[in-house]
C-alpha cells in the first residue's frame, strides 16, 4: 500500500466545500455557476446504487410510486419534482394540517385544492357585490336622471356577482359532497409512472399484459398461492425494470385487498426478494421494493424482522443521494415515516437513520427539507430522547426562527407538548426554544424582507399565545418576548407593523366591525348610511344582565382573554399603540391603530377589574400630548381622541352600543319588519303637524310630482309614515286630497311590475322595510284600516297567490312567485308585508277577507317548493292566535325534513320571548307555553335532526325559570334519544319541581353515580376540546344564520355538569352533602402531587377541579367550598404546578368559583382581583395580584436537562481507533469533516487517498467503522454523501446478503 502523504494542489483545488451545496456532483465549477459539487470526479457507475440503467425506459424524473389509496407513512404528494432546477424547488404547503394524517392521497388533495379556489372566488364576488351595493345605495342618493346609465351598469355587475356566488356556492357544496363519498382509487402515480408513460415504446408495454393478469388473478385465486407465485417470479434475474416494478405493484395490491396476508409472510422468502430489489441498480425498482415493504408493515415485531434485512443501511445510502435520484428518497422517507404508525415502532428507528434525516432537515435547498422536519417533530411527539440525541432539536428550532416551513404551527404545537410537563422539558436545553420565534421582530431591517415568513412567524406566535404552556415559556425573563413584539410597532416597517396589528385583534379575538374597510379608508361612518347597516352583535353583558336567566354559562375564553389583556398591558401595549399613532408612517395604519385602541379599552372596561382598568380609560399621555398646542405635532394625538370619541359616538346613536342593543343580526336579517338600528335613531317627524308644513313635505317627497319610483325620496317617505300619517287627520288628508298615498300603494301593487321586478339587492331592501311600516302604521287607524282593506294591492296580491293553486282555475305562463323571480327580484317581500298584516289582528282579519288563509294552506301542500314555504312562513308573525299558527304546526308535521328543521328554528323567538314590562296580561307567557308545545310534539320527530333543534331550543328556553317549570310540566320522554336528550334532562334539575320529576323516575342516584364514577372525567375532555376549538385559528363558522344550526353550547364556554345543575336547589345541596362526594372531590385535589405526571392522576384531578368549580360558582354551593377550605389548595396548584396545563385547569376553576357571591370574597381575601359588572355581580373573570405567580417554575426542582453524547465517549474512541496506521489515517480525517474549519483540508486528502490506494475503501471493517461516525458525528447530508461516496459500492451487497467478503477480490 502506497504511503500516506498531503494531497497535491490541483486534488484541493476541485474539493470546493460550501454550507448548502451537494459535495458529491463535480468539481471545477465557478462560484457563480454552481452545480452540485464534488470532491472528487465520480466514475461512471461508482455510485453506491447506479440508477442510469433505466433511466430511458421511465417517465419524468418527478414520477411517484405513491399509491392509489394512503397508505402508512404517506405524505403529501406535493413534493414530487417535475424537471426543474434546485433553485426553483418547490415547497410543500402543510399549513392546515393539524396532525401527521395531513397527508392525504393524490385525489383528495386536488379537491382540498378545488374547495379553496371555489372559496376564494367566492369570497373575491362577495367583495365585489358589497363594493356594487355601497355603489348602488350612493347613486340612488342622487339625482337619478344623472345616474341612470351608471346605476344600470352597477346593477348588471350586481346581479351578474349574486349569479355567480349562487354557482360557486352550488359549485362548492358538490365538490364537498363529492369529497365525502367513498370512492374506488383512481390509479396514483406509481400507474402514471409504469403503466401509461408516454416515454415508453409500445413493445416495452406488452409486459404490463402480465400486470393485468396478475391483478385479476385475485379475483379468483387464493391470495396465498398469488403471493407465492409473484414472490417465484420475481427471482428472474436480468429483465427489465418494468418487469420487477410491475410484480411490485401487484404485491402492492394484493396486501391492500387482503391486509391479513401480511401477518403470514414468510420473510426467509420474502425478504430475500425484498433485499434484490433494493440492491438494484434502477432507482425505480429500489423505490417499488420500498413501497412492498412499507405495506408489509404489521407490528413491531415485523419491524424487527424488516431491520434484520439490513434495511438501515440501505435507507441512509438512499437518503444521501442526489436530488436526481428523487423517486428513491421519496419512498425511502415514506418507509421510514411508516414506522410510527406503529405502536412503538418509533423505538425501532436507530440513531444512525435519525440522523440521515437530520441532516436532510438541516439542508435548506433539499426538496424533502419540510417533510424532514415534519417526521421529526413526530418523533420527538413519540420518544424525545431520539431526538435529541440525533442532534434534531436544532434544526427544528432554526426552522421556527426562520418562517420558512409552512407547518409551522404544527412544528410551535409539538414544543408546546414539550414544555407542558417537567418530564418533556427535560429535553430541552432551556425550556426557551420558544423565544426563537421573536427574533425576527427585534432586526427592523433585515427581519421584515420576508412578508410570508414574517406572517409565519406570527402564526406560531398565535399558536404559542393561545395555549398555557406557550403563555408559560414566553413569560420567562419578565415577559421579555412580549415585550420585543409590542416593540416592533415602532419599526418603520409598514407591512410589518400591519401584521402585529393583525396579530394583537387575533390574539385578544376583538372582531373588527363591519365598518372597518370604510374606516380605514378615511371616509366618514354616516356616509350613504354605513351606519344604517352596521350589524348588531349582543355583547356578553346582556346575556349577564338578566339574573333570572339561569342559563348564563361562564365564558372561559373570555377569561383567558382577560389574562392575555392584562399580560399584554402590563408589557406596554397601551404606550405602544399610542406611539405608533404619534408616528405619522401612514394614514390608514395611523387608523387601523386607533381601532385596536379603542377595542383594547372597550375590552378592558368589560374584562378587567376596576382597579386594572381604570387608570387606562384616561389616557393621560395621549390627552397630554393633544393639550399642548405646539403645531403640527398634536395632530396624530387629537385625530386619535376624535376618531376613537367618534365610532362610540356613531355606535351610540345607531342603538349598537353594549348594553342599549336590543335587535340582533339575525332579527334584522330574517324579518325585514324590524326598523334598523339607524331608523331607530334618527329625528322623526312630529306627529302633531300644521297642514301648510304637511303640505309641503308631501310635495318635497316627489310622489306628487312623477310617478318614477327612483326620483322618490324614501327617507322623507319613511318619516312622512311614521310620524304625520299616524294622525288620522293627516292620513285622511293624503287619502282624500292628494295623490300621494295611492301612488305610494300602486307602487307595491304586483301587477304595476314596480315594486314585484325591483332587482333583489340591498339597497332596494328598504323598499321592503319601508313597505312592512306602511303596513303597519296603516292598521293603526280604523281610516287606514279601511283604505288598505279596498285598495288594489291586496286583491291582486291574494290573485298572484291563487296562481300557485291548481285548483283555483288561474294560471299564468309567468307566475309571480316563481323561484327565479323570488331570488332575482323583490317579489318575495310580498310575504313580508303579510306578515306585517299578520302581527295585528286588523290585519289578520284583512287577510281572511280576501281569503289568502287558505292559499296559504295550498302552499303548505306543494312538495316542489320548499322555498316557497320557508319564505312564507319565516315572514309570518304567530304571536296572535289564529289560522297561521295551525298552518305552522301543518309545516312542523307534515313538510320535508328541511322545512320541519327551519319551521322548528322559527319557534325560537316565541319559546325564549323575553317578558315585556308594558304586557297587562300574560300574553307573553301563553306564547311561550305554545311554542314549548309545539317543541315538545317535536322531540318524536321521526328524523333525529329535528328532534336535536327540538332540545336545543327547549334547552335554551329553560334558560327562565316559569318556562322550565312549564316544560318539567309537559313531562316529555327523552329516553329515545341517548345522548341528545341528556342536556335537557340535566337542566331540569335547576328547579324543584324538575328535581322532583327526575327523582321520581329514578334518574338523579343513577346519573349521580354515573358522574362520580366516570363522567367527571370525560367532562375534562369536553371543555378541553371545547376551549381548544374556541381559540383555534381555524375554527369553521356558518355563513348565514339559515346555514346555522341552533347549537345552545358555544365553544369555550363552560358546558352543563350535573352537579352545578344540582346545587341550583336545596334538594340537589342536602343529596349532594349526604352522598360525600364533595368531600371525595376536595381530599383528591389536596392529595394531588404538583409534579406527579401519571396521565390518570391528573386526569381524575381535573375531573374533581372542574367538579368543585362547577358547585362553587352557585350560590347554594358556594358554603361548601367556604367549608373546606378548598380554595387555597386550587391557588396552589394555579401556582406552584410544574404541570402547565394543571394551571390552567385551576385558573379557570378560580373563575369559576368566582362567580358566585362568597367565592369571590374568599378570592379577595387572598388577594385575587375579580371583575365584576356595573350592578357589582362577578363576571367570572378573576387575577391573581401578581402575574408572574402563574408562570414561575422552580428549576431547582426540575428534572436536569439531556444533553447531546460528547464526541469523545468511548464508543468514538474505539470507532476512531485502528491498528493499521492507513486505517486510522483515514478515520481521523472522517472526524475532522465534521468541524467547518477542517473540513476542506480533510476532504482533499481523503480525495488524494482514494485516488492513489483505492484498495483502502474497500475494507468491510472501514466502512463499518465509517458508518460509525457517521451515526455519533453530526455531519451536514453533502458530507454523508461524499463519505458513503468514497466506498464501493459492492460492498454493500456484501453487508446485506451477509456474503464472504472474498468476494470483494473477484
Amino acid at each position: 500500500m502506497a504511503p500516506l502523504g498531503p494531497p497535491s494542489s490541483t486534488a484541493m483545488s476541485g474539493a470546493n466545500l460550501q454550507q448548502g451545496r451537494s459535495i458529491s456532483s463535480q468539481g471545477g465549477v465557478g462560484p457563480n455557476n454552481e452545480t452540485e459539487s464534488s470532491y472528487f470526479p465520480p466514475k461512471a457507475g461508482k455510485d453506491v446504487r447506479s440508477m442510469s440503467s433505466a433511466s430511458h425506459i421511465f417517465g419524468p424524473r418527478g414520477s411517484s410510486l405513491g399509491p392509489s389509496g394512503p397508505p402508512p407513512g404517506s405524505f403529501s404528494s406535493d413534493l414530487r419534482l417535475t424537471n426543474m432546477k434546485r433553485s426553483a424547488t418547490p415547497r410543500l404547503d402543510l399549513s392546515g394540517y393539524a396532525d401527521r394524517d395531513f397527508a392525504e392521497t393524490d385525489d383528495i388533495k386536488e379537491s382540498e385544492k378545488r374547495q379553496a379556489e371555489y372559496r376564494d372566488k367566492i369570497n373575491k364576488e362577495t367583495k365585489i357585490k358589497i363594493g356594487s351595493e355601497n355603489l348602488l345605495e350612493a347613486l340612488i342618493s342622487k339625482n337619478a336622471k344623472q345616474t341612470k346609465d351608471q346605476r344600470l351598469k352597477v346593477e348588471s355587475e350586481l346581479n351578474s356577482s349574486n349569479r355567480k356566488i349562487a354557482e360557486l356556492k352550488l359549485q362548492l357544496d358538490e365538490e364537498v359532497e363529492r369529497a365525502k363519498r367513498p370512492v374506488t382509487p383512481n390509479q396514483g402515480r406509481l400507474s402514471a409512472t409504469f403503466r401509461g408513460s408516454p416515454l415508453r415504446l409500445p413493445s416495452q408495454l406488452e409486459n404490463f399484459a402480465e400486470i393485468d393478469q396478475d391483478v385479476d388473478s385475485l379475483q379468483t385465486e387464493s391470495p396465498t398461492y398469488v403471493l407465492a407465485e409473484i414472490l417465484q417470479s420475481l427471482e428472474a434475474e436480468g429483465l427489465q425494470a418494468d418487469y420487477y416494478v410491475g410484480k411490485a405493484n401487484s404485491l402492492v395490491e394484493l396486501f391492500k385487498r387482503y391486509p391479513n396476508l401480511k401477518y403470514d409472510l414468510k420473510w426467509q422468502i420474502f425478504g430475500l426478494r425484498m433485499q434484490m430489489m433494493l440492491l438494484s441498480d434502477s432507482r425505480e425498482v429500489i423505490a417499488a421494493g420500498y413501497r412492498v415493504i412499507r405495506h408489509a408493515i404489521a407490528d413491531r415485531d415485523s419491524l424487527r424482522t424488516i431491520r434484520e434485512l439490513h434495511t438501515d443501511i440501505l435507507v441512509i445510502l438512499s437518503l444521501v443521494k442526489e436530488s436526481k435520484a428523487s423517486i428513491e428518497r421519496e419512498q425511502a422517507l415514506k418507509f421510514l415515516r411508516a414506522f410510527l404508525d406503529v405502536k412503538d415502532g418509533v423505538r425501532e428507528l436507530s440513531n444512525a437513520v435519525i440522523r440521515t434525516v437530520v441532516s436532510i432537515a438541516e439542508h435548506h435547498e433539499d426538496r424533502l427539507r419540510n417533510i424532514a422536519i415534519l417526521t421529526l417533530t413526530e418523533i420527538m411527539i413519540r420518544d424525545p430522547a431520539l431526538v435529541v440525541n440525533a442532534g434534531g432539536i436544532g434544526p427544528l428550532i432554526d426552522s421556527l426562527e426562520e418562517g420558512s416551513y409552512p407547518g409551522s404551527e404544527s412544528l410551535v404545537a409539538a414544543f408546546l407538548y414539550m414544555l407542558d410537563s417537567p418530564q418533556q422539558r427535560r429535553f430541552l436545553a432551556s425550556g426557551q426554544e420558544l423565544e426563537a420565534v421573536f427574533a425576527r421582530f427585534t432586526d427592523p431591517l433585515s427581519a421584515f424582507e420576508h412578508e410570508e415568513r414574517l406572517k409565519a412567524v406570527l402564526r406560531s406566535v398565535s399558536t404559542a399565545l393561545r395555549t398555557w404552556p406557550g403563555l408559560s415559556s414566553l413569560a420567562r425573563n419578565g415577559f421579555a418576548s412580549i415585550y420585543s413584539l409590542l416593540l416592533s410597532l415602532t419599526h418603520p416597517v409598514i407591512h410589518a407593523r400591519d401584521l402585529v396589528l393583525d396579530l394583537l385583534f387575533d390574539v385578544l379575538q376583538i372582531k373588527p366591525p363591519s365598518w372597518t374597510s370604510s374606516f380605514l379608508a378615511g371616509r366618514r361612518l354616516t356616509t350613504y348610511g354605513r351606519v344604517a347597516n352596521l350589524k348588531t352583535e349582543k355583547t356578553p353583558q346582556q346575556s349577564r344582565s338578566d339574573p333570572e336567566n339561569i342559563g348564563n354559562r361562564a365564558s372561559l375564553v373570555e377569561h383567558y382573554n382577560a389574562l392575555l389583556l392584562r399580560i399584554f398591558i402590563r408589557c406596554g401595549l397601551i404606550k405602544a399603540l399610542l406611539d405608533s399613532i404619534e408616528d405619522d408612517i401612514d394614514f390608514q395604519l395611523r387608523r387601523k391603530t386607533s381601532l385596536l385602541l379603542g377595542e383594547v379599552l372597550k375590552l378592558a372596561n368589560r374584562c378587567l377589574p376596576d382597579a386594572k382598568s381604570s387608570d387606562l380609560q384616561v389616557l393621560p399621555e395621549m390627552f397630554m400630548s393633544a393639550s399642548y398646542d405646539e403645531g403640527e405635532d398634536d395632530l396624530p394625538a387629537n385625530n386619535m381622541i376624535y376618531q376613537v370619541d367618534s365610532v362610540n359616538r356613531t355606535l351610540q346613536r345607531s342603538g349598537l352600543s353594549g348594553k342599549t342593543a336590543t335587535a340582533t343580526a339575525t332579527d334584522l336579517q330574517e324579518n325585514p319588519t324590524v326598523p334598523r338600528p339607524a331608523d331607530l335613531g334618527k329625528p322623526k317627524l312630529s306627529v302633531e303637524m300644521d297642514n301648510i308644513q304637511f303640505r309641503n313635505l308631501l310635495v318635497e317627497s316627489q310622489v306628487l310630482g312623477t310617478v318614477n319610483y327612483l326620483k322618490w325620496k324614501w327617507d322623507l317617505i319613511n318619516d312622512l309614515i311614521e310620524g304625520p300619517l299616524l294622525n288620522p287627520k293627516r292620513l285622511e288628508e293624503a287619502i282624500k286630497e292628494t295623490k300621494f298615498l295611492k301612488r305610494l300603494i300602486g307602487f307595491y301593487r304586483p301587477f304595476k311590475y314596480r315594486f314585484s321586478e325591483a332587482r333583489n339587492t340591498k339597497p332596494n331592501q328598504r323598499y321592503v322595510r319601508i313597505g312592512c311600516t306602511l303596513m303597519k302604521n296603516l292598521l293603526k287607524t280604523p281610516e287606514g284600516a279601511q283604505y288598505l282593506s279596498e285598495s288594489k294591492l291586496l286583491r291582486q296580491l291574494a290573485e298572484c297567490l291563487a296562481q300557485l293553486d291548481t285548483m283555483s282555475g288561474l294560471t299564468s305562463s309567468a307566475p309571480l312567485f316563481s323561484a327565479p323571480r323570488i331570488s332575482e327580484t323583490l317579489t318575495g317581500g310580498y310575504f313580508a308585508l303579510l306578515g306585517a298584516l299578520s302581527s295585528d289582528s286588523q290585519g289578520l282579519i284583512i287577510i281572511g277577507r280576501w281569503k289568502m288563509i287558505n292559499m296559504f294552506y295550498r302552499i303548505i301542500d306543494l312538495r316542489d317548493r320548499d322555498d316557497l314555504v320557508q319564505l312564507l312562513l319565516s315572514n309570518m308573525d304567530f304571536s296572535i292566535d289564529s289560522h297561521l299558527r295551525v298552518l305552522l304546526s301543518k309545516a312542523l308535521t307534515a313538510c320535508s325534513k328541511p322545512v320541519r328543521i327551519s319551521s322548528t328554528k322559527l319557534l325560537r323567538p316565541y319559546a325564549t320571548k323575553e317578558p315585556n314590562a308594558t304586557s297587562i296580561d300574560n300574553s307573553t307567557s301563553s306564547i311561550a307555553e305554545w311554542a314549548i308545545r309545539l317543541l315538545v310534539t317535536q322531540l318524536y320527530d321521526p328524523d333525529v335532526e329535528v328532534s336535536e333543534v327540538a332540545v336545543q331550543l327547549l334547552e335554551e328556553a329553560c334558560n327562565r325559570t316559569h318556562l322550565l317549570e312549564y316544560v318539567v310540566r309537559c313531562r316529555p320522554t327523552l329516553d329515545h334519544l341517548g345522548e341528545i336528550g341528556a342536556p335537557l334532562l340535566l337542566r331540569f334539575l335547576s328547579t324543584s319541581l324538575g328535581y322532583r320529576y327526575l327523582d321520581g323516575l329514578d334518574y338523579i342516584t343513577q346519573e349521580m353515580d354515573d358522574w362520580f364514577l366516570g363522567r367527571n372525567d370525560k367532562y375534562v375532555t369536553l371543555v378541553e376540546a371545547s376551549l381548544d376549538q374556541a381559540l383555534s385559528n381555524h375554527v369553521e363558522r356558518s355563513k348565514s344564520f339559515a346555514d346555522e344550526p341552533v347549537h345552545l353550547q358555544e365553544f369555550g364556554t363552560v358546558p352543563p355538569h350535573f352537579y352545578r345543575e344540582l346545587t341550583r336547589t336545596k334538594e340537589g345541596c342536602r343529596l349532594l352533602e349526604d352522598s360525600g362526594h364533595f368531600q371525595a372531590f376536595v381530599s383528591t385535589i389536596q392529595e394531588f402531587q404538583s409534579n406527579t405526571e401519571n396521565a390518570e392522576t391528573m386526569l381524575k384531578a381535573k375531573g374533581c377541579l372542574w367538579a368543585v368549580g362547577n358547585i362553587g360558582s352557585m350560590e347554594l354551593g358556594a358554603p361548601f367550598i367556604e367549608d373546606s377550605d378548598v380554595v387555597s389548595w386550587i391557588i396552589k396548584i394555579a401556582e406552584t404546578s410544574e404541570v402547565m396545563t394543571m394551571r390552567g385547569t385551576a385558573f379557570f376553576v378560580l373563575g369559576l368559583i368566582s362567580r358566585s357571591l362568597h367565592g369571590m370574597e374568599m378570592l379577595a381575601e387572598r388577594g385575587w382581583d375579580v371583575a365584576t359588572n356595573h350592578l357589582g355581580r362577578s363576571l367570572g373573570y378573576c387575577l391573581p395580584p401578581v402575574l408572574e405567580s402563574l408562570f414561575s417554575i422552580d428549576q431547582s426542582s426540575a428534572p436536569s436537562p439531556l444533553f447531546h453524547p460528547a464526541p469523545s465517549s468511548t464508543g468514538m474512541s474505539k470507532a476512531v481507533r485502528d491498528d493499521d496506521p492507513s486505517n486510522a489515517r483515514v478515520l481521523s480525517l472522517l472526524v475532522d469533516l465534521g468541524n467547518t474549519v477542517l473540513t476542506k483540508r480533510a476532504a482533499s486528502e481523503l480525495h488524494w487517498i482514494k485516488t492513489k490506494t483505492p484498495s483502502v475503501f474497500q475494507a468491510l471493517a472501514l466502512f463499518d467503522k465509517a458508518m460509525d461516525i457517521l451515526e455519533r458525528h453530526m455531519f451536514r447530508l453533502p458530507v454523508r454523501r461524499f463519505v458513503i461516496d468514497l466506498f464501493d459500492r459492492k460492498m454493500i451487497r456484501l453487508i446485506v446478503l451477509e456474503e464472504d467478503s472474498k468476494q470483494m477480490t473477484e
